[in-house]
């Protein structure tokens, strides 16, 4: 039987839960990396990124190749970029929100504060 979608994108999401892998993903959706420059980017420990990695490539997030002596690391597809694309315009837009409307709170507070005068 057929895993149904919502379980699949459950389970894509629970991969991209991890601040590592989300940042790896913002690196490689400027094109292609050798580890060695996700490392420099990432600052974490080489085993912890491998880690990382080897979670995003089993999930076909993530493919790697050798070019030379280095391995590379690109996204599986363009789609993977237009998530994180979506999700920096949706936690943006809902920062902007809440910024709005803190706005509108300490204008109504000082406005309830504000002297009555007759």
């Amino acid at each position: 039987m057929p895993v149904p979608l919502y379980q699949s994108k459950a389970e894509f999401f629970r991969t991209l839960g991890h601040p590592v892998r989300i940042r790896v993903l913002e690196l490689l959706g400027d094109g292609p990396l050798a580890v060695r420059d996700l490392l420099a980017d990432v600052d974490i420990e080489a085993s912890s990124l491998s880690q990382q990695l080897a979670v995003l490539r089993r999930a076909g997030i993530v493919v790697s190749y050798r070019d030379g002596a280095a391995v590379m690391y690109a996204l599986a597809g363009p789609d993977v970029a237009a998530v994180m694309h979506a999700a920096r315009r949706f936690l943006t837009d809902m920062i902007a929100s809440q910024a709005q409307l803190l706005d509108v709170l300490s204008d109504a507070e000082t406005e309830e504060s504000a002297p009555v005068g007759h």
